[in-house]
């Protein structure tokens, strides 16, 4: 019986790893288990918003690429950085000339979610619009 239970529990841990699609529509080792992302709308401009959390990523880490996805026009734009060792991912897309918005998504070393350190960069993007 132990065994069938643990096999089950195996089972269900090998299903809920491997690729997933992050926000900026790369692809990356993950463990889901729940919530890996952040959303938040502001009305500014896509540049805007783009530039607040370009600056917000490097002031709390490091920016590893920034790219505009090949499936999307130039009204998407993403930045992939490390935040404390965490990966980060966060994408701008132009709902309409006014209004914008940010999807922003941390991941462990591990590949487990990190939706604290997603909330506080989109919060931290939303201060940096404000102090503009």
């Amino acid at each position: 019986m132990k065994k069938n239970i643990f096999a089950v529990f195996a089972g269900a841990v090998i299903a809920a790893t491997g690729c997933v699609k992050t926000v900026s529509d790369t692809n990356t080792f993950a463990i889901s288990l729940n919530r890996d992302s952040v959303a938040g709308r502001y009305n500014r401009s896509c540049d805007e918003v783009y530039q607040a959390a370009y600056k917000v990523l490097q002031t709390e880490g490091a920016l590893v690429k920034e790219y505009v996805p090949h499936e999307t026009t130039n009204a998407v734009r993403s930045v992939e950085g490390r935040v404390n060792d965490h990966k980060v991912w966060i994408r701008v897309e132009e709902i309409d000339p006014k209004v914008s918005q940010v999807d922003v998504e941390a991941r462990t070393k591990g590949g487990m979610t990190d939706i604290d350190l997603a909330h506080q960069l989109e919060k931290e993007i939303a201060l940096e619009l404000a102090s503009h």
